[in-house]
C-alpha cells in the first residue's frame, strides 16, 4: 500500500501553500499545522500525524521540524522532500529579528509582521499585487497566535547536519534559484550531508516553491515515492 505523505508548511503558511501541487496519486496526504512553540513538540506532531512509516514533505520551518522528526525516529521516515530551508543553527541576527517580530505581534501589529516577511517570499524580493494578496490571505488565515508560537519555536532549533549525515532514506532537496531567504548554498549543504539525496535547483523560483514551481514539486514527489517504493 502506498505510504502516506506528511506535509509541513513554513512559517505563516498553511495547507493552501500546496494547493497548486499535484501530489502523487494513491497516497494519503496529511497536512500538519505549526501551532506549538517548540521544535521538538512540533516534531512530535509530525510523528503522530500518521501511524507507521511515511514520506516527509517540508518547506522552510516545516523542513526544520522534519529534521528533528528524523533525529527522533529515523525508522519512521521512509523518504524526505525538503525545500526552501536551512539546516544550520539560528544566527544571532535571526534571534534578534524573531524577538522584534514577536513584540510586534504582541502589540497587536500582526499585519506589520506579514508585510515585513512578504518580500523574502518571492524571487529576488519582487512580487505582483496578486502574489502579495495571496500571501497576505494565507498569513492572516494562520493568524497571530500561531505566528507567535512559530516565532517562539524558531530559536529552539539546532544544527541538523549530523542528523542528516546519519539518514538512510532517499531524499530530494529543492532550492529556488532566486530564494533570498534560503539561498541555493543552504541546500547544497543539506544535499551534501544526506547520503541518498538528489538536489534540484529550480530556475526563477523564490522561497514559496510550491506556488512558484508547483509542477517541479509534483514531479519531485512522484520521483521520490517511486524510489521509496522500489527500495
Amino acid at each position: 500500500m502506498p505510504l502516506p505523505l506528511v506535509v509541513v508548511p513554513g512559517m505563516l503558511c498553511d495547507a493552501s501553500l500546496w494547493s497548486d501541487v499535484a501530489f502523487p496519486e494513491g497516497h494519503v496526504v496529511q497536512h500538519v499545522a505549526l501551532r506549538r512553540p517548540d521544535i521538538g513538540a512540533l516534531a512530535d506532531d509530525v510523528l503522530s500525524a500518521v501511524d507507521g512509516p511515511f514520506v516527509l514533505v517540508g518547506l522552510s520551518l516545516g523542513a526544520v521540524v522534519g529534521f528533528e522528526a528524523l533525529r527522533r525516529a529515523p525508522e519512521r521516515i521512509a523518504g524526505m522532500c525538503v525545500m526552501a530551508t536551512n539546516a544550520a543553527a539560528p544566527r544571532p541576527e535571526q534571534r534578534v529579528l524573531w524577538r522584534e517580530l514577536d513584540d510586534l505581534v504582541a502589540a497587536g501589529r500582526f499585519a506589520e509582521v506579514v508585510e515585513r516577511t512578504l518580500p523574502d517570499m518571492f524571487p529576488d524580493r519582487r512580487w505582483s499585487t496578486e502574489d502579495a494578496e495571496r500571501y497576505r490571505r494565507m498569513a492572516q488565515a494562520v493568524g497571530a497566535d500561531a505566528a507567535r508560537a512559530q516565532l517562539a519555536a524558531q530559536p529552539t532549533r539546532e544544527d541538523a547536519v549530523a542528523t542528516l549525515r546519519s539518514a538512510h532514506c532517499p531524499s530530494v532537496v529543492l532550492s529556488g534559484s532566486r530564494d533570498t531567504l534560503c539561498p541555493p548554498a543552504f541546500h547544497h549543504t543539506i544535499a551534501e550531508a544526506l547520503p541518498h539525496a538528489r538536489l534540484r535547483e529550480l530556475p526563477d523560483a523564490g522561497h514559496l516553491v510550491p506556488w512558484q514551481r508547483p509542477d517541479a514539486v509534483g514531479a519531485a514527489l512522484r520521483e521520490l515515492v517511486a524510489v521509496v517504493a522500489a527500495a
